[in-house]
């Protein structure tokens, strides 16, 4: 009984380590699928369709005709574009999960402070360079 619980061990610990996704999983059940482009001589069809396309190609033949201008939809005017898109903006308003006051405070005096720490960097290295350009020229 030990004899098999000892056995099983090893292929516990290799199939842990092995990556669990699909890619994997297919490989080891032997349904992988072939990498990069499909082999022409696996799929005649597709094979025999390709060639085709490309003879057509190659004479000049086009694809399906374009669609008469009875057939297309109507264009949306200006005011139901407008309409449109405020009902979207709405909708993703509704999805944006909005700070509480605390961390809205929180937030809007770390900003403060840290342009306030810029712009006094700035102002002292100005000062710094305007002094030393003053001595260098004056």
């Amino acid at each position: 009984m030990s004899e098999g619980r000892e056995q099983d061990q090893p292929d516990e610990r290799e199939s842990a380590s092995r990556p669990v996704t699909a890619a994997a999983r297919r490989e080891r059940r032997g349904t992988a699928r072939p990498a990069g482009r499909k082999d022409s001589a696996a799929r005649p069809s597709e094979a025999k369709k390709s060639a085709e396309s490309d003879a057509d190609a190659a004479e000049g033949k086009k694809g399906r005709p374009t669609r008469a201008r009875g057939d297309q939809e109507k264009r949306p005017g200006l005011f139901a574009k407008l309409a449109r898109y405020i009902r979207e903006v709405v909708s993703e308003l509704r999805k944006v999960i909005w700070p509480t006051r605390k961390q809205m405070i929180t937030y809007t005096s770390v900003v403060l402070v840290f342009v306030a720490f810029m712009v006094a960097l700035v102002f002292g290295l100005d000062s710094a360079f305007a002094w030393g350009v003053f001595k260098v020229f004056a």
